[in-house]
């Protein structure tokens, strides 16, 4: 699988360095856009050899005659490499406390080998924990976008972020 560093693909970027981030830096609105992934043949037949073996996704021969007309990566895969490039540029290197889970995540088109991805994320909540008041919650809506600018992966991820020490 590719794993090399992405970057930013916009002029929007944080102010805060990832190694500095924490939870005062997820700004409600804010908007970021990271990539690119091109997603080989040979990534989609590993990943699903190994996570995923339906045959729309290892046997190309059989995948063209299937409901996608050709091989098409796994929906896992597309959510693994949406969290290589989440993990490279948003979430905090000094702040992240995990994450209670994802809701609505949805697969809206097939990623095909040759693809290339990036990723679009918009702070869309951000509150200080009642119960942990050194921490708080972000919900951040994530798009995958295929070349074409065209989604082909959309959620809300939930993160805990440690709140910035006070000196």
């Amino acid at each position: 699988m590719t794993t090399s560093a992405t970057t930013p693909l916009s002029d929007a970027d944080f102010d805060t360095p990832i190694e500095h981030r924490y939870f005062e830096d997820y700004v409600p609105g804010s908007v970021y856009v990271y990539g690119s992934i091109t997603v080989s043949e040979e990534d989609v037949l590993r990943f699903a050899g190994d996570f995923d073996p339906q045959s729309i996704h290892t046997d190309p021969e059989t995948a063209e005659n299937g409901p996608f007309k050709g091989l098409i990566a796994s929906g896992w895969h597309t959510t693994a490499l949406m969290m290589r490039m989440y993990a490279d540029h948003y979430v905090s290197k000094v702040a992240s406390l995990g994450s209670p889970g994802v809701d609505e995540l949805r697969w809206v088109r097939p990623v095909r080998p040759g693809d290339s991805l990036s990723i679009r994320t918009t702070v869309r909540q951000a509150r200080v924990s009642r119960s942990k008041p050194d921490r708080g919650l972000v919900h951040t809506g994530i798009e995958v976008l295929n070349q074409r600018g065209e989604p082909v992966l959309t959620m809300t991820a939930m993160n805990f972020l440690l709140r910035r020490p006070q000196r």
